[in-house]
């Protein structure tokens, strides 16, 4: 108590109070624009803690990264286009809430999830940091791979009616994903002796592409103009105040459960290195759609996709912080960033890190906790401002996100390259979109659809027996939960397929 007391009063000074809430502030700006990533934004911010001591340095990194996982809900909400790769299934009922008029109750709902997935995962920080790292680091390429393959079983149910188009964009964006050197023996794979594609298509100029250009496209399409644009129908003044915080509150209390699960989720996921926020985005939002007792509603402004994908957005943060608090193990590249102001201090992250250091160890949970409280804070006072997006005419906001995800894919790499990737998948997810094929289907084969092949051949390069895959229990119970997620796939659409031929 006497360690959590000091690190209560250093970190509540005016200038870390201060240096939090200017980087949740950045963290929100940055996170709203598609492209312009956490990890960049948190980036910006290195060399200014390079020039400070640990605790505000952290902090203001703390601010900006806790900002910008929560802000990426804003566009994602407002323009279907997910701010950063961790919003994606945000979109999925955030964006067609907007579409029926209610743009304010959405982003209350994403802002109050976002909020408790931050809280709850930073409780489960400070009192089970020890033991879900041990578990954590029982994890071998057989229990990623097993988790990677429950992930891509969630594209079994993402075919909106139609499992086939879904197995399909799965399968399309599988093929994407493999497109450069073979992860384990760097042979060239359908390159064509093209050396740009030998690194294959990078993450963030695909999704900006596959999500926010076609949708672009289709809004050129679609809406000749201002009068004819569904979004701008929308009475700003009206959905901005007759969405009250009671209500809200309501909401959230109704969907306790799907809240609590949704962090639980988050946060284990955020506990495995590289696996992050996107993974426990897509894979919350498909246990809460499975689970729910209407499932046919999510993709068409469900209050609980936008719950579940906030919260367990958020509570991944939370999560990656746990190996890197307790054993020195990045959770991510934002951890790895601390962990770097930390060696650059002289301090030695590790298994000794909380006991030998209590007041920053402390700090830097309580900074976690206060950056969450900023979050919601400055969100919930700028909701207004952020609607007023809408009021933005299409003719202008249409070249003004094209530019902006122009850039932003262009400053991953500082290569045209990526603009060129951003055009191309653009105009797939254009003719995906127009033909009813899954767009988060297609999004997450490219993204699991690597990682799941670097696993297995990893696992097998280590041990030919693939029996193991079974007999490890962690992995034994993740490929069980994959039949089970599977099964409950068919299962929906056979009762979905029944329905319909009722109505006939």
């Amino acid at each position: 108590m006497e360690n959590f007391l000091a690190s209560l009063t250093e970190v509540m000074s005016f200038n870390i109070i201060l240096l939090m809430i200017i980087g949740v502030i950045a963290g929100i700006v940055f996170g709203s624009i598609p492209g312009f990533t956490i990890t960049m934004a948190v980036a910006l911010t290195l060399p200014f803690s390079f020039a400070m001591e640990p605790l505000p340095g952290i902090s203001l990194m703390m601010g900006v990264w806790v900002g910008g996982a929560s802000g990426g809900l804003i566009s994602s909400i407002l323009l279907g286009i997910p701010g950063t790769p961790s919003s994606v299934a945000t979109t999925f009922d955030g964006y067609p809430m907007t579409k029926n008029g209610e743009p304010g109750r959405a982003l209350n709902l994403g802002l109050w999830a976002s909020f408790f997935g931050t809280i709850i995962s930073g409780v489960i920080l400070i009192f089970a940091a020890p033991m879900l790292s041990e578990w954590a680091l029982a994890f071998g390429p057989w229990e990623y791979f097993s988790l990677m393959v429950l992930g891509l079983s969630a594209i079994a149910s993402m075919g909106e009616g139609d499992m086939l188009k879904g197995l399909t964009a799965g399968a399309l964006g599988i093929f994407f994903g493999t497109i450069g050197q073979d992860p384990v023996l760097s042979v060239s794979r359908f390159t064509f002796g093209e050396a740009q594609l030998l690194s294959g298509f990078d993450f963030l100029p695909v999704l900006i592409g596959i999500f926010a250009f076609s949708q672009l496209l289709s809004h050129i399409k679609n809406k000749t103009n201002d009068k004819d644009n569904e979004i701008e129908e929308i009475d700003i003044k009206k959905v901005s105040t007759s969405y009250p915080l009671i209500d809200t509150v309501k909401d959230m209390f109704d969907s306790w459960f799907n809240v609590l699960r949704s962090s639980i989720v988050g946060t284990l996921v955020g506990i495995l290195p590289a696996a992050g926020g996107s993974i426990a985005n897509l894979l919350s939002y498909d246990i809460a759609k499975k689970s729910s007792k209407n499932p046919d509603s999510y993709g068409k402004g469900n209050k609980d996709g936008i719950i579940a994908a906030e919260a367990a957005n958020n509570s991944s943060e939370g999560g990656a912080l746990i190996p890197t608090m307790a054993f020195g193990i990045p959770g991510g590249a934002v951890t790895a960033m601390i962990l770097g102001v930390l060696l650059v201090h002289g301090v030695q992250p590790g298994p000794y890190f909380i006991s030998s250091q209590p007041v920053l160890a402390n700090g830097i949970f309580i900074a976690f906790f206060i950056s969450g409280i900023f979050a919601l804070i400055i969100q919930s006072f700028g909701i207004k401002l952020f609607v007023r997006i809408n009021d933005v005419p299409m003719y202008l906001l249409i070249p003004i996100v094209f530019v902006l995800c122009a850039v932003g894919s262009y400053a991953i790499n500082n290569r045209i390259f990526d603009v060129w990737v951003l055009l191309l998948f653009g105009i797939i997810g254009y003719f995906l979109r127009n033909k009813g094929y899954s767009l988060p289907a297609f999004v997450l084969g490219v993204i699991l659809g690597p990682m799941t092949e670097e696993n297995l051949r990893r696992a097998i390069s280590t041990n030919p027996d693939i029996t193991l895959f079974l007999t490890r229990p962690i992995s034994g119970i993740l490929l069980g939960l994959t039949v089970l997620s599977i099964g409950y796939a068919v299962y929906q659409e056979i009762k979905s397929y029944r329905r319909l031929k009722l109505k006939e």
